[in-house]
């Protein structure tokens, strides 16, 4: 079922995810269902959406959904970085669809996670689902982008012909 995004300002927004416990497996299929929904439906509204993340419909797990070529479900991601070499990106978030924030991401991480069946995988990522994973990585612990922002004129509006 298509769930309501939280938007900037949100006071869930700003909280820290609890771990999934194998024994809540079960009850993820309907939150994995919702976390689809809600991101298909974004992506028709605004021709954009590539992940979510569960806090942002309001499900405070530590769970992200992403759905390029085909469904990836995280549970319990851990994020490790090989080097330190960033990039700057103009990111843009389903919970403030109209901004964009100039920040500085990793250009390569490793995304350790279990699956729906509770095995471990690892996931090494390069680039723009770097940048992507990273962003959805860090909804699960409060952080949005505008925290990140490199200053205080890293703020643009979609559509301005400037940045």
């Amino acid at each position: 079922m298509k769930r309501e995004i939280l938007l900037l300002g949100s006071p869930s927004l700003y909280e820290a995810s609890s771990a999934v416990t194998r024994e809540e497996l079960p009850e993820l299929a309907e939150a994995v269902r919702d976390l689809h929904d809600t991101l298909l439906d974004f992506r028709a509204a605004y021709g954009a959406g590539r992940a979510i993340a569960a806090p942002q419909i309001g499900l405070q797990k530590r769970l992200i959904y992403m759905f390029i070529n085909k469904p990836t479900v995280f549970v319990n991601p851990v994020l490790s970085f090989s080097d330190d070499e960033m990039m700057e990106v103009m990111d843009d978030c389903m919970s403030f669809p109209n901004l964009l924030v100039k920040v500085k991401r990793h250009r390569r991480c490793a995304m350790h996670y279990r699956d729906l069946d509770w095995r471990e995988r690892e996931l090494r990522l390069e680039g723009d689902l770097a940048e992507l994973l990273q962003h959805e990585y860090d909804h699960l612990d409060g952080i949005l982008a505008t925290m990140r922002a490199m200053d205080d004129k890293s703020f643009y509006l979609k559509g301005c012909k400037e940045h």
